[in-house]
């Protein structure tokens, strides 16, 4: 299960949801639905995860919540 926080928001920008993994740095992904950029995003993560391990990078402990409100 994935248990980091996700953030997605509509960009009109891009004319695309557009979503981020806070805890892994650069973790973004989007798509023309929500439910797409949350897939894709969800992907994007596990790739982070992925590629930190073959590199032997540290991977983050997901918080399971937000900290900090702007």
């Amino acid at each position: 299960m994935f248990k980091y926080e996700t953030i997605i928001f509509w960009s009109e920008a891009d004319q695309a949801f557009v979503g981020e993994i806070p805890e892994l740095p650069g973790c973004m992904a989007h798509g023309d639905t929500y439910q797409a950029a949350l897939a894709n995003l969800i992907d994007a993560g596990q790739l982070w995860i992925d590629t930190a391990i073959e590199f032997g990078d540290p991977v983050p402990e997901p918080k399971g919540r937000r900290l900090a409100y702007a």
